[in-house]
């Protein structure tokens, strides 16, 4: 198990990168639209600049929805390969059999 304040740091950047995606979305199409004056585009820059940081989507970290490992995360099921396991061998996965041979 992961720290709790460390899983509660990712979910309040998935919270904040929700919120002001759109916003983020058109300061970056102003930045890379050449059509602008330098001026506009730099003062695009600057507003997204100013942004809060986490709001960004590359800054939120897959973890696994049981156990908060960020390691080993399977995007499908949303839970790490030690847990996806478990839960497996258990059958309580729709679909998912453990191989025996």
């Amino acid at each position: 198990m992961s720290r709790k304040s460390v899983v509660q740091r990712n979910l309040k950047r998935v919270a904040i990168s929700a919120a002001l995606s759109e916003k983020r979305k058109a300061l970056v199409a102003i930045i890379k639209d050449e059509s602008l004056s330098m001026s506009e585009r730099f003062a695009a820059q600057l507003k997204l600049s100013k942004m809060p940081r986490d709001s960004s989507y590359i800054r939120i970290r897959n973890r696994c929805l049981i156990t908060g490992r960020p390691r080993g995360y399977y995007r499908k099921f949303k839970m790490s390969r030690i847990v996806l396991r478990q839960l497996g061998s258990i059958g309580q996965i729709p679909g998912l059999t453990k191989s025996s041979w």
